[in-house]
């Protein structure tokens, strides 16, 4: 762990110290990579959430048109946390506030 924490200094010692085509590569770099956890962590979330939801309608079929409601409410609050991600990384793309 320490080995990767001193990798990832020395990276960003390399990209603040150059003329700023550095940053912008790692800029593009870390907004990829966290709009692709954000998406991993959301398909998760999205899954887990039908699977719950097809579970308990399983259990009890009279109360599945209330389960489905609300399962409808949960994939677009988690939706919602993923373009929030991709909002932020067109920012730190396009308007990097650390240029």
């Amino acid at each position: 762990m320490k080995k990767f924490l001193f990798l990832m200094i020395a990276f960003a010692t390399f990209a603040f110290a150059g003329d700023g085509e550095m940053l912008k590569a790692y800029s593009v770099i870390a907004a990829s990579l966290g709009l692709g956890i954000a998406a991993l962590g959301g398909a998760i979330g999205m899954g887990n959430t039908a699977a719950a939801t097809i579970a308990g309608t399983a259990r009890n079929p009279g109360i599945g048109a209330k389960l489905m409601t609300t399962m409808f409410i949960a994939l677009a609050m988690i939706e919602a946390q993923v373009i929030y991600a991709l909002v932020v990384s067109l920012l730190v793309l396009y308007a990097n506030p650390f240029m």
